[in-house]
């Protein structure tokens, strides 16, 4: 196996074929899918296996301390021997990662062949394909939790015991000094808790980055700016707590820390600063100073690590095993965010430049993650399955209402896009009788109805399912919620409009799929309302039938989401593109009349571009570039669609053309966008009263959805996925 090494006489970094550890009893041997490179910890080792003899003296007092120690017991030449011995060997890098579990050692069974892990240690979570890893230094990844995001474990447990020894309380104001991946980390955590955050950068883009991730107020150290923020949040008082996240010979960290906390503060090393402390500054206040050690109680502590001896929790509440794990819950729930932290994800096979682009300056990142090749031998294809749709009743059509009978609706859900994009198109509808909302709180509902005027507002949705006067119920929750609610809907009987995403997961999808063939109705609508706008349906129309196989190009130029947003939290609502992007690959695959068959997925560092490759049965294929990092005032859709010698153009609703022997473009600006919501409302509400068929055929919305979730796959295993089953 391969695995990242270094020189520390030389210098020489090298990815060396190594043996493959054993499965030692008490442990698992886990096969790194990613890797975590500590920008901090990692490039100061890089870097101080650079210097020169004496650098390395310099940097490192505490070894040259044991050094003349030896010589004193044992003589110049051993002692000698023994120190160009140690430095003229391989050592290893690296120690926090993801991986699966490989094989499992005797005592372990809490984990199984094939679960996801995180692992931690500098002796057992390395830069190697394969690690055997202890019992306290793994945990299983929660559900959801993507292994690149679970790679953060280790240094996210960094940064967790830091703000521990801090003890925040609500309220209070917190000063982090040094905003890299751990300062980064303390920055969110702090905010989780309900602290006030200043931080403190000479980099004016990590201070940016601190910014979107919930500090109040960051600046340069040496500027007023910081000082400023500080006197307005305390009231001139000072911050509570100072964490020193920042490196370097420089002791104006401890300086500031002392400058701008409060009479009796805390002031909390995380990272390997200088620590002259300014006496009197630090006497006069009496300042806390405190220490934290790498990620909790049981760090070094061989009996605890090795041995997997735990400490009871009845008297150590956060051992370093618990920290793992809580750290991995708060990113699973959305409440850490460390998706914008990563700049770049290499291949693991370019370890050694990736390191000297580091060092040199070349590639200037907060967070660097190794991505690992699949096992040698392995040649089957990722695959994700388009479940066949089989209603046990045949329900492609339902009885009609009675002649002169309002078509009842149900709203389950009543938030901005509800209330926005949906009612106003149907309080006013002939026809259509607004029956009953239900929300979750009681003011919202109550909002609701008053507005548009439902007959009844409830916070009880048994009661909407179980109404038999009720026709149609929409959802319009939170994208986790969709497909139980979905399920829900359809076994008592109600035809249902989803909004998009149907389903967040496979499973979700099947269970959905499930109460179908439960039920025998497959009365189901997603809110995939592009299809029905009218200036695409025109330029569809003015574009004719193809011949030959299509060439699409979609840009979606989504933008940047605020902090905060529910669309952020990953872990609960899915990420940004399965909840949004089946809008796209359903407009595609209605203009060619056709499902897809495969995708391939590309993005740049953090996932904050998007390259989705499609292809269909045809031949044809589409590119939808899903970009959150363009500007602003650049149309959000843009359309082409090229074959048979024609050229197909839509511009964000406002204008489309078609391209052939003669020219056709819209004859007037429109006075707003029209992406069909009130086409699409007005399909569906038809499609209840007369009992016809549903406006998207359900294998048509099934296939989108799988489609959707394969790009998921696709970023993960870095391949084209093929949709199995597809039509």
């Amino acid at each position: 196996m391969k695995q990242v090494v270094q020189n520390y006489k030389s210098g020489e970094l090298a990815l060396l074929d190594v043996p493959v550890p054993g499965c030692k009893p008490g442990g698992v041997l886990v096969r790194s899918a990613y890797s975590l490179i500590s920008t901090g910890t990692e490039l100061m080792k890089v870097s101080e296996a650079g210097m020169s003899m004496l650098g390395k003296a310099r940097s490192r007092p505490d070894q040259v301390a044991k050094v003349v120690q030896s010589v004193a017991t044992n003589g110049v030449p051993a002692t000698y021997r023994k120190v160009m011995g140690k430095l003229d060997s391989y050592t290893p890098l690296g120690y926090s990662l993801c991986g699966v579990v490989e094989e499992v050692g005797a005592g372990i069974d809490d984990v199984k062949v094939g679960d996801l892990v995180a692992c931690a240690g500098n002796e057992h979570a390395l830069h190697a394909e394969l690690n055997w890893v202890p019992k306290n230094l793994y945990v299983p990844v929660p559900d959801g939790l993507a292994p690149r995001h679970a790679a953060f474990g280790t240094v996210g447990s960094i940064a967790l015991q830091g703000v521990r020894r801090g003890e925040p309380q609500l309220g209070e104001v917190a000063l982090v000094i040094g905003l890299g991946l751990i300062g980064q980390l303390v920055v969110q955590l702090l905010a989780a808790s309900g602290v006030r955050v200043v931080g403190a950068d000479p980099d004016p883009a990590r201070c940016e980055l601190a910014g979107r991730l919930g500090a109040a107020a960051c600046g340069d150290p040496g500027s007023a700016a910081v000082e400023s923020a500080v006197a307005e949040l305390t009231g001139g008082l000072g911050v509570d707590q100072v964490y020193l996240a920042a490196g370097g010979g420089s002791n104006q960290p401890v300086e500031l820390a002392a400058r701008l906390s409060r009479d009796r503060g805390r002031v909390v090393d995380i990272g390997k600063c200088r620590l002259d402390l300014p006496w009197n500054a630090y006497y006069e206040k009496e300042l806390d100073v405190r220490f934290s050690r790498s990620y909790g109680p049981g760090r070094y502590d061989p009996e605890y690590e090795l041995e997997g001896r735990d400490y009871p929790i009845g008297y150590v509440r956060w051992t370093e095993r618990r920290n793992l794990a809580c750290f991995l819950d708060l990113v699973a729930r959305g409440r850490v965010d460390v998706e914008p932290l990563v700049s770049r994800v290499a291949d693991f096979d370019d370890a050694v430049e990736t390191y000297r682009s580091l060092e040199d300056g070349g590639l200037k990142a907060v967070a660097v993650l190794f991505r690992y090749a699949a096992r040698t031998g392995e040649t089957k294809a990722p695959a994700v399955t388009v479940p066949a749709v089989k209603p046990r009743g045949g329900g492609a059509s339902a009885p009609a209402r009675g002649a002169g009978k309002p078509v009842r609706l149900a709203f389950v859900g009543a938030g901005n896009y509800a209330t926005s994009m949906l009612l106003p198109h149907l309080a006013q509808r002939d026809g259509v009788e607004l029956s009953t909302v239900v929300t979750t709180t009681a003011l919202s509902a109550a909002n609701a109805q008053h507005k548009f005027g439902f007959a009844r507002a409830t916070t009880d949705l048994d009661a909407v399912l179980g109404d038999e006067s009720v026709d149609a119920v929409f959802v319009v929750t939170r994208h986790s919620s969709h497909a139980e609610l979905t399920r829900r809907a359809l076994l008592a009987g109600k035809t249902v409009f989803v909004e998009k995403p149907l389903a967040l997961t496979e499973d979700e999808l099947a269970g959905v799929l499930a109460a179908v063939e439960e039920s025998g109705n497959d009365r189901i609508q997603v809110g995939f309302n592009r299809r029905f706008a009218p200036l695409l349906r025109e330029a569809k129309e003015r574009f004719g039938a193809r011949t030959g196989p299509a060439s699409v190009r979609y840009l979606v130029n989504a933008g940047r989401l605020d902090h905060g947003s529910w669309y952020l939290r990953q872990g609960t609502e899915g990420s940004r593109f399965t909840g949004e992007g089946g809008h796209f690959i359903d407009t595609v695959s209605w203009l060619l009349e056709a499902d897809p068959v495969s995708v391939y997925a590309l993005a740049t560092p953090g996932d904050e571009d998007l390259q989705v490759v499609l292809r269909y049965p045809d031949g044809s294929t589409a590119t939808i570039s899903y970009v959150t990092t363009g500007a602003a005032g650049f149309p959000k859709e843009t359309l082409d669609l090229v074959a048979d010698g024609k050229v197909l153009r839509l511009d964000d609703f406002v204008r489309a053309s078609v391209h052939s022997r003669k020219r056709w473009v819209s004859s007037r600006l429109p006075r707003a966008r029209d992406k069909g919501q009130s086409a699409e409302l007005a399909a569906f509400v038809k499609a209840v009263r007369t009992g016809g068929p549903m406006p998207v055929p359900l294998r048509s919305l099934v296939a989108t959805t799988a489609a959707t979730l394969a790009v998921r796959t696709g970023l993960a295993g870095g391949a084209p996925v093929t949709l199995a089953g597809a039509r």
